[in-house]
């Protein structure tokens, strides 16, 4: 049987404090420029370029892009029971499926997350309706549709820059008008699914077009909000060792407070209002179980949260932004 290992172990690699900054810099804009990343660090284009490509050759970075964030209401989080010895099965299944955006083990081992794509359709009914039911394996199954989306992975930041840093790493956004992206726009994007740093050269040699359209037409789709990039990293390799779930009960009343509140927090990487026995959800990284304690007792107990469940994610299966395992 397939096994799953952490993706920590699996780098082989340490981050220290000058790799930790360049990945922040990714975070803030994924296609940053190697000269553009170093200016603004202080250091020299070579080093950048050196320590980036560790990281990729590692495999311990990728940056992708991102669907736009109200492409993600109605997608469906799933909370799934399964026997003891059966949960690498039930989870690798479940990361292998196209449908199927990210898998976590939740510690304990009898507990797999799961987010089904919103435009799964006919697929994500079929598992839902027949083939989770009729897998032995599996004893309960929650689902969550996603109602609201207050912010996603592409919205996380590991606040290691200072705010003269972040703003000029800040792409600029454009005059506020609709785009809508025509068939050339859509292979672009397309082709940056995968790896959202390819060069324009690339991008140009693949769609046909000149490195100057290329550039164009990224930075109109960038300024519209339709170019959206994500940093898939390990989180432990900046330090930030528990990964938590949240479900939680809030008051009809205060949860668009509670959600925004959630969603400008640093630690939190996913917030989302949702059907189902909770009614927001978060997911966010603490540098240890104390540091999640007081994130609980001063955060949340600030909140009007009626009920807070808390679950401690032990393995990423499949990370938001990766591709089926």
């Amino acid at each position: 049987m397939d096994k799953v290992t952490s993706s920590v172990a699996n780098t082989g690699i340490t981050l220290d404090l000058m790799d930790r900054r360049i990945v922040s810099a990714l975070q803030i804009d994924g296609r940053a420029e190697i000269t553009r990343i170093a200016t603004v660090l202080g250091t020299s284009p070579r080093t950048v370029s050196r320590r980036l490509k560790r990281l990729f050759d590692a495999r311990a970075l990728t940056v992708v892009r991102m669907d736009r964030t109200e492409e993600t209401v109605g997608a469906t989080v799933l909370r799934i029971k399964v026997l003891r010895g059966k949960v690498d099965t039930i989870a690798l299944a479940m990361a292998r499926r196209t449908d199927v955006l990210s898998v976590d083990i939740v510690m304990g081992g009898e507990e797999i997350t799961a987010v089904v794509a919103a435009d799964s359709g006919a697929d994500r009914d079929r598992l839902l309706y027949r083939q989770l039911p009729a897998t032995s394996a599996i004893t309960s199954t929650t689902s969550h549709a996603v109602l609201h989306l207050f912010a996603d992975a592409a919205h996380w930041r590991s606040n290691l820059l200072s705010p003269a840093q972040t703003a000029a790493l800040t792409p600029t956004p454009g005059p506020v008008r609709p785009v809508l992206p025509d068939r050339a726009d859509r292979h672009l994007l397309s082709l940056l699914e995968d790896d959202a740093r390819l060069p324009h050269t690339t991008l140009a040699d693949r769609s046909g077009l000149s490195p100057s359209t290329v550039r164009r037409r990224l930075d109109r789709l960038t300024e519209a909000g339709l170019l959206r990039t994500h940093v898939t990293i390990d989180p432990g390799l900046l330090g930030l060792h528990v990964d938590a779930g949240l479900w939680l009960e809030v008051p009809p009343a205060h949860l668009h407070t509670a959600g925004q509140a959630l969603a400008a927090h640093p630690y939190t990487h996913a917030v989302a209002a949702t059907t189902g026995p909770a009614n927001l959800i978060a997911a966010v990284y603490c540098r240890d179980l104390g540091d999640l304690y007081t994130f609980t007792t001063e955060v949340l107990g600030s909140l009007c949260i009626t009920r807070a469940e808390t679950s401690i994610i032990d393995r990423r299966v499949r990370p938001v932004g990766a591709p089926p395992v």
